[in-house]
């Protein structure tokens, strides 16, 4: 987890969202194998992505998977109803559903797409890190933060991953330095927030999109699963956050699609020069490119980027270059959100986080060439559930078959 796209996004206060056409164009494949079926439907494409798993398909889909088995197209609506609310996890406890149209789900490859929970780490305020394992073996890890307001409201924060492990290699960040396997697809990224439901016993509020990976490089798989999470978990736009630490011509394609959706860059440094020794990928994107694109992205969607910042004590924390960051920004737009980020140690790391004396003084200094400013709260720093520290030992290479009979909570300690 990167520590400038991390976790939870709560100091930000804080999508209608137009089909991903490209994803649901029509193609005719046979998906059925045991049934002497052709499909032809915009619905299979991303179907056939995601090797027939229910989880991530809306309700029309479902009506025309119910349909393709000669079955009413309510019996679609039920199977919306059982994998998003009642949150159920195999076919065969769909019990609303006739045993014969559970049996032909299975007999044809279907599966929901749930993956199971192999440990789970929680810290003293209440944050929950969850490593789920994916049909591959693999391990990605998820976080669960709830935020108590003043009134007693519970805000529940799932911060999700979009890439076992991250290719970038920030310098600061634990993912990076566990290796890289692959993207996520669109059904394990949504299936982190309905975890995060199920251990929590609530509904998750918001979602941001600052765990293991790259989301901008995932975009696709990152869409589906954000249009997902808004029209069938139902989970507003405005309460999901997809963060960057800047892939070349990404923020455009995002903001062809005009989301109302939070945009969080990872800047972390106020020049070129100290962004590139931070941030190795920058050296392919110059601040200047990735400032222009952020602004054509405000023009585009009417929706102003926020800017996160993680300090390292004696890199990038002084006021001097507190004054530079807020020059920076006001050359290119007003109005911009920068949200700092002590940093979180990491084993390894010739990096320290500064004094609080420190994160005032930079924050001040914005303030005062009126910069909207806020200090990230840390939360998860006890289980190694805090921005920047995930990591575990399996993202480069799956479990050996045996490791299913490890303890998983000794487990979760040994690999963050």
């Amino acid at each position: 987890m990167r520590i400038g796209t991390s976790m939870a996004l709560v100091q930000l206060q804080h999508v209608c969202f137009s089909p991903l056409a490209r994803a649901v164009r029509p193609r005719a494949l046979s998906v059925f194998p045991s049934r002497n079926f052709s499909i032809a439907s915009p619905t299979r494409a991303s179907q056939a992505e995601s090797q027939h798993v229910l989880l991530g398909m809306s309700e029309p889909e479902l009506q025309q998977l119910a349909h393709d088995f000669d079955q009413e197209k309510y019996r679609g609506k039920q199977l919306h109803h059982l994998i998003y609310k009642r949150k159920v996890k195999e076919i065969q406890d769909f019990s609303h559903l006739p045993q014969a149209f559970r049996n032909d789900l299975e007999e044809a490859g279907w599966r929901v797409g749930r993956s199971p929970i192999y440990g789970t780490a929680t810290a003293a305020d209440g944050t929950i890190k969850l490593l789920i394992k994916l049909e591959d073996n693999r391990l990605i890890e998820t976080v669960g933060i709830p935020v108590k307001d003043d009134k007693g409201s519970v805000r529940l924060t799932a911060c999700v991953s979009s890439q076992v492990g991250c290719p970038l290699r920030c310098s600061f960040c634990a993912t990076g330095k566990g290796g890289f396997s692959r993207n996520l697809k669109r059904h394990e990224i949504v299936e982190q927030v309905l975890a995060i439901e199920d251990v929590f016993k609530d509904r998750v509020t918001n979602v941001v999109f600052m765990g293991m990976g790259e989301p901008m490089l995932n975009l696709k798989s990152v869409l589906e699963a954000h249009q997902c999470l808004n029209k069938d978990v139902q989970i507003g736009q405005r309460m999901i956050t997809i963060s960057t630490v800047g892939v070349p011509n990404t923020i455009r394609k995002l903001a062809s699609h005009k989301l109302q959706s939070t945009l969080a860059v990872s800047l972390h440094a106020p020049n070129q020069k100290l962004r590139e020794a931070i941030v190795p990928s920058a050296k392919s994107y110059p601040l200047d490119a990735i400032m222009k694109d952020c602004k054509d992205y405000f023009l585009e969607t009417g929706r102003r980027v926020s800017f996160e910042y993680a300090l390292l004590a004696g890199v990038n924390d002084t006021t001097a270059q507190a004054v530079e960051l807020a020059d920076l920004l006001h050359e290119w737009g007003r109005g911009y959100h920068v949200n700092l980020i002590p940093f979180n140690p990491i084993d390894g790391s010739e990096y320290k986080r500064p004094h609080k004396k420190a994160v005032m003084a930079f924050a001040a200094a914005l303030e005062s060439r009126k910069i909207t400013v806020s200090v990230r709260q840390t939360r998860g720093l006890d289980a190694s559930a805090a921005c920047g520290q995930l990591r575990n030992k399996f993202q480069k290479s799956p479990l050996l078959a045996d490791s299913d009979n490890l303890e998983p909570q000794l487990d979760v300690a040994a690999a963050c």
